[in-house]
């Protein structure tokens, strides 16, 4: 899960320094409504899957494919006055089936061909056959961010619907995907499916870049336009058409994919020298009333799912809140600098969910976390449905006034029996007056003890601890807020612990 970007350049004419393989030969008329066209005419036909790419590609080993690298100065827009260039990842292994991509410029799209002098390959990778099923797995958009006349990427498209994008300074972490179909139902998930990419030429100067994608899979077809804007933090403003197949009575709209093996909750079950590991530490959403939830995440020995019964949420999203880098010790991974992610819907998202599934992982290679907003109503075959949302990818993309929670920690009592919980909340000029403050600790299955609140000199906010006892319970739901008079004085913490 990892990085890099691209930058502002030339003089001379941009058609002359752009590759023979990218030459253009006048195109096809495109816009927004070309891709929603296509996207309604693959729904009214039978879902058909893509052509497979020869055996060889996909019988590549995982350091094989690795080896294969595209050759940075091969990029699309490569040394013009565009001021992004466009990076291609080779078809093979785990992607057996490749994209097509288009370049659009003056409203007219032309075909990028995939041609094998883009990449380097190690001596190692066989020969490998060209034929016209191969066309490349997915993209990597690069411009100028932090380095004066070099380039750095912030955004990957690849795997099926799924894309990646960091702010500045941050290394790849969590995904997003364009739609979630029954996850975690026992009959399996289903994974919709990029199959072309237009990407809209940007004009000298221009700090945006647009890309539109067709997704298709057996239940649904999508056109999707993601106006992307790096920096600080990288904002994509979405616009999704679909076209159910048949009734979604299970679908995630604005799905985000992270990893969380533990942190100090579980830090027993994990041999391992690190005091963390995760890519996301917390749930964090601000609901349809205004009210603003922290939901630390769990790797749970079961499959579970919460839900948050919203009306018109007004966000949520995955946030990795630990941010020194002696929160994970890890010299590698770079855990502390892994992107939040968080989703503001537009216009009106009615009845539903946020809901979160945790899956049990042993390993931080799996993904195990994923997050979506659940519309109450199905979506009906043959309808239309029209979505439009913001994604922000940074640091921290959706503070409130509220005094975040800062770190979870519990396990057994010293004395007694049963579990002792200790909260974390940020300093904030709300705790000036302790004794002003309210502990509202609540919890539909066990009994919780008086809450003892105590400054922390080390972070100079508040530390909350409590105990209960679950006694047979192999699940307990908390939930725990600080308030002074009628009003919130802190998030409100939700947790469940499980046996």
């Amino acid at each position: 899960m990892n990085l890099t970007r691209r930058a502002f350049l030339a003089s001379t004419s941009a058609i002359a320094l752009v590759p023979a393989a990218y030459a253009t030969d006048g195109g096809t008329p495109f816009d927004r409504e070309h891709v929603i066209a296509e996207a309604r005419d693959l729904a009214s036909r039978d879902y058909a899957e893509r052509p497979t790419i020869p055996q060889e590609w996909r019988d590549l080993t995982y350091e094989q494919y690795r080896s294969i690298r595209f050759r940075i100065e091969k990029g699309y827009w490569y040394g013009t006055e565009t001021p992004f260039s466009v990076d291609f990842f080779p078809p093979g292994l785990y992607f057996p089936r490749a994209v097509k991509v288009f370049a659009v410029e003056n409203g007219m799209a032309n075909p990028v061909a995939f041609d094998l002098s883009m990449f380097d390959k190690s001596a190692d990778v066989p020969p490998l056959p060209v034929d016209e099923t191969l066309g490349f797995s997915g993209l990597r958009l690069r411009t100028e961010m932090h380095r004066p006349g070099l380039t750095d990427e912030f955004c990957v498209f690849q795997g099926a619907s799924y894309f990646r994008a960091i702010g500045l300074n941050e290394v790849y972490g969590l995904s997003a995907r364009g739609l979630a179909l029954k996850t975690g139902d026992p009959d399996g998930e289903e994974f919709p499916e990029f199959i072309r990419f237009w990407l809209e030429r940007p004009a000298p100067g221009q700090r945006n870049m647009i890309v539109h994608a067709l997704m298709d899979s057996p239940s649904v077809t999508g056109a999707y336009r993601f106006d992307i804007t790096p920096g600080a933090d990288c904002v994509m403003e979405v616009e999704a058409t679909l076209f159910p197949r048949q009734d979604l009575d299970h679908v995630g709209v604005g799905p985000l994919t992270s990893m969380f093996l533990y942190d100090r909750t579980n830090r027993h079950r994990f041999d391992d020298f690190r005091p963390a590991v995760h890519d996301s530490d917390g749930l964090m959403i601000t609901n349809g009333s205004g009210e603003v939830i922290w939901r630390p995440l769990a790797n749970p020995k079961q499959l579970q799912i919460s839900s948050f019964v919203d009306s018109n949420p007004r966000g949520f999203g995955l946030m990795q809140r630990s941010r020194e880098f002696s929160d994970f010790a890890d010299l590698e991974a770079s855990y502390h600098k892994r992107p939040c992610l968080w989703v503001e819907p537009k216009g009106d998202w009615g009845n539903g969910t946020v809901a979160l599934v945790e899956i049990p992982a042993d390993q931080e290679i799996y993904d195990n976390i994923v997050a979506y907003w659940r519309p109450l109503e199905p979506y009906a075959e043959g309808s239309r449905v029209d979505l439009s949302y913001r994604l922000t990818w940074g640091e921290e993309p959706a503070r409130t006034a509220m005094p975040r929670v800062i770190e979870t920690a519990m396990g057994k009592k010293t004395f007694g029996t049963g579990r002792e919980v200790v909260i974390d909340f940020e300093a904030s000029e709300l705790f000036d007056e302790p004794d002003a403050l309210t502990i509202v600790t609540q919890s539909p299955h066990v009994e919780i003890s008086p809450g003892v609140l105590q400054h922390n000199p080390d972070t100079g906010g508040l530390r909350l601890a409590f105990s209960f006892d679950p006694g047979e319970r192999d699940h307990v739901e908390l939930r725990a807020q600080l308030r002074k008079g009628d009003l919130p004085a802190s998030e409100v913490w939700l947790y469940r612990w499980t046996a």
